[in-house]
């Protein structure tokens, strides 16, 4: 029965999405169906509504609102600029100095926002200009900017990992924010490579003043500080132990309302109703999807579809880098046409008790599994911060795409030293005595 159940489950839930059904709905309906097929209507009925309900009744959820409202009133609070400057004022006589800067812009910005279409679009609609008119070529520009964008969902704050800690069964939030911060920059450093090669191979070198002043700096350095600090205040909290990861989602919404409203003054009072009602649209996604995937948990569990494809990864071979390679090329080829959120809520409790088998920890899975699911948001077909990216820059998903693939090798070698190197993922929360 446990086969049979488990086949129905999978074909349901891929027939509806074939069929265009939003994610959740095909989570809620497979598993409805399943359990009612096997057991009866009235039972699957309680249960989906019971499930759903449990699911998102959770202490450690309400930072997601949080986190995602603290994420808008940054995007909108126009430090992309200031950023930039920090970025520029480092990076100005490198070879490829523009578009570096947009990497390093893109790994600031998004670790603030939380968000890879925010960083894609705040940072690239400044930097991609300026490329162009020192004459970068339109493809690599667009690519350095897509391909960086999504180191936020690793450099914390992030939805990402919270979202991971519930579906891992409680991993603890803060050990997962600081184990993100290498793994991010290791991705964020190997585009970067990537960059200056080919900027030194094109001549891509900007032209820069050398009177830049003392003075200068330290008002590029000054008016970046109070950004950069929201990291310093969520961070700083949760490890010294003044505020939980949920307290600190609250922390970061005053934080980043003062800053926007009151210091920058680049949000108006009455904006704030529009940005209150994108959080809670953008919220009630996110609960819906972890509310279906809490139903589909209990089918899961009620088929042995876990236990099924533990044993059959597990015999395809028992040499762990092998699996962990398999495991890779999979989980990339989910984020292609799953969004991270169910993506993460479905797949976690498969494959988290097989690499428990081999010796890996949560907290290194939870940076893996994120790592191959972000670079899902710049693989098509789903993949928003490639189409946003393209958008922004006015070319076809071709000639982005043909661009990317020197950063596609490069983001795979950073994908390959997270997930063999366990210290990538555990020195950090090692050393400040997390793990």
């Amino acid at each position: 029965m446990e086969l049979q159940a488990a086949i129905l489950l999978i074909t349901v839930f891929f027939l509806l999405l074939i069929l265009n059904v939003p994610v959740s709905y095909s989570i809620i309906a497979s598993a409805f169906v399943t359990i009612t097929a096997f057991l009866s209507f009235n039972f699957g009925t309680f249960v989906s509504a019971q499930k759903v309900i449990a699911g998102i009744d959770s202490f450690s959820l309400i930072a997601v609102p949080f986190f995602i409202l603290a994420g808008l009133l940054m995007s909108s609070g126009g430090i992309a600029r200031r950023l930039i400057n920090l970025a520029m004022l480092v990076l100005g006589r490198v070879p490829g100095a523009l578009a570096l800067t947009n990497a390093a812009g893109n790994a600031m910005f998004g670790s603030i926002s939380g968000s890879g279409i925010a960083a894609a679009t705040a940072i690239g609609g400044v930097m991609l200009p300026l490329e162009k008119e020192d004459g970068y070529d339109d493809g690599f520009a667009a690519a350095m900017n897509v391909a960086t964008a999504p180191v936020g969902q690793l450099i914390p704050p992030t939805t990402a990992f919270i979202i991971y800690s519930t579906a891992s069964g409680g991993t603890s939030v803060a050990t997962l924010f600081m184990a993100g911060w290498i793994p991010g920059l290791v991705w964020t450093v190997c585009c970067m490579v990537v960059g200056y090669y080919i900027a030194k191979k094109y001549g891509y070198v900007r032209t820069v003043e050398n009177n830049i002043t003392f003075g200068y700096a330290l008002k590029v350095i000054w008016e970046a500080i109070p950004s950069l600090f929201l990291i310093v205040i969520i961070i700083g909290g949760i490890l010294s132990g003044y505020f939980t990861p949920t307290e600190a989602s609250g922390v970061a919404v005053a934080y980043a309302f003062i800053l926007s409203v009151l210091f920058y003054r680049s949000i108006k009072l009455s904006e704030i109703p529009d940005i209150l009602v994108n959080t809670a649209i953008m919220t009630t996604v996110v609960m819906l999807i972890i509310g279906a995937s809490s139903v589909l948990s209990f089918v899961l569990s009620f088929t042995g579809l876990p236990t099924v494809i533990s044993k059959m990864v597990l015999g395809i071979t028992d040499n762990k880098y092998i699996l962990l390679f398999i495991m890779n090329i999979f989980l990339l080829i989910v984020g292609t046409f799953m969004d991270m959120a169910p993506a993460l809520l479905i797949f976690t409790p498969i494959f988290l008790p097989i690499v428990k088998s081999f010796g890996m920890t949560p907290v290194q899975f939870g940076v893996m599994i994120v790592f191959n699911l972000a670079v899902g948001t710049i693989t098509p077909p789903v993949g928003n911060v490639l189409f946003v990216g393209c958008s922004l820059a006015k070319l076809k998903l071709e000639v982005v795409l043909k661009s990317l693939m020197p950063f596609f090798i490069a983001i795979f070698v950073a994908l390959l030293l997270t997930t063999y190197v366990p210290a990538l993922s555990e020195w950090l929360p090692s050393i400040l005595g997390l793990m």
